[in-house]
């Protein structure tokens, strides 16, 4: 497995290689082993979107809004 040489990158190419990471990751998602406590979470909050107590919104506007409340 290649290496990456964190010591030399900044910040921002670090937060890049994350975000390539991510993307990847999410499409095979169907290979990411998930904790039985994260289902069930996952689980709750679904059924709330089901009876129309809770929205998803799409990660891009998730990141936005976190960048928001932490800035």
């Amino acid at each position: 497995m290649p290496t990456l040489p964190l010591e030399e990158m900044t910040v921002s190419e670090k937060l890049q290689v994350m975000e390539e990471l991510w993307s990847d990751l999410c499409c095979n998602q169907d290979q990411i082993p998930v904790p039985q406590w994260h289902k069930d979470i996952l689980d709750r909050r679904e059924e709330l979107v089901k009876q129309g107590k809770a929205t998803f919104v799409d990660w891009k506007t998730a990141k936005k809004r976190i960048a928001n409340r932490i800035s």
